[in-house]
């Protein structure tokens, strides 16, 4: 069983259309729902002259299992976010966004000299906050009514990532590819 990840490419559309309309994933997106193929190919299309942003797909056994990335790269302050999310409940609960996790942070050193990376994550999402901490995030600073987002204020956890201390980590664990 293999987990990857690979450039999205057009053809990860409709996956990308399906995973965010499904309510179990977006919970605790900001998406303007229901995501629609057209406007995605558009955005698809916007990204080729962009070097603020990656997007991958995760592929569990060669299929496409996920979406995660890096989103507003400095290569000043040698940071960018973080982004993931996996597709359909049969690839949750197996340890693959643990292992695209570290197949990114690898990525984020080795291709764009990254030094931190960072995320958000609202109050509530208890899940995810185990996934990155349980991947080396540390939890930073409560950002109170940090959005609005459907009529509602949010509050969000900001989390850090130190790039080379994850690394050197890692590379003494049995999970880093």
């Amino acid at each position: 069983m293999t987990t990857a990840i690979r450039r999205f490419q057009e053809e990860d559309i409709p996956f990308k259309v399906k995973w965010i309309n499904d309510k179990k994933n977006n919970k605790y997106l900001h998406y303007d729902l229901p995501l629609r193929e057209d406007k995605t190919i558009q955005w698809y299309k916007s990204l080729e002259e962009r070097y603020d942003r990656v997007d991958y797909t995760i592929t569990f056994n060669n299929e496409p299992a996920g979406l995660i990335g890096l989103l507003n790269i400095d290569s000043k302050s040698k940071e960018a976010e973080y982004y993931i999310c996996l597709g359909e409940d049969k690839y949750k609960g197996k340890g693959i966004a643990k292992a695209a996790t570290n197949l990114l942070i690898k990525k984020a050193s080795n291709e764009f000299g990254l030094i931190k990376v960072y995320l958000y994550t609202e109050v509530d999402n208890i899940q995810a906050q185990k996934l990155f901490e349980k991947s080396g995030f540390v939890k930073g600073v409560l950002l109170k009514d940090d959005l609005f987002y459907n009529g509602k204020s949010i509050n969000r956890y900001i989390y850090n990532l130190d790039v080379e201390n994850y690394i050197l980590n890692n590379r003494r664990s049995e999970s880093w590819t």
